[in-house]
């Protein structure tokens, strides 16, 4: 992973770290069920964009190493691996 990538990805599980945190003295202090699900909400989406930088950067950075290697079996591999993780980003 680029050390960019890494820093950034870093900081946002932190803070999503702190949001579960908080769900869970929502869910402790009996707040308003719909107000925990917005948060859960809120949650789903931040993880989500973690998890498209992610991708974003095995593409760049996997996968274009792949393709440059000329290597057709790490080709073959690093692709599979990213249409096995998009079909399961669609779940």
């Amino acid at each position: 992973m680029q050390s960019e990538t890494k820093s950034s990805c870093l900081k946002r599980l932190s803070r999503i770290e702190g949001q579960v945190r908080g769900i869970a003295r929502m869910v402790d202090d009996d707040r308003y069920c719909i107000d925990v699900v917005n948060q859960i909400s809120a949650i789903r989406a931040a993880l989500a964009r973690v998890e498209d930088e992610i991708i974003k950067d095995h593409v760049g950075h996997c996968v274009e190493h792949a393709i440059m290697s000329g290597d057709k079996t790490e080709q073959r591999q690093k692709v599979s691996e990213l249409v096995d993780a998009l079909g399961r980003m669609g779940r």
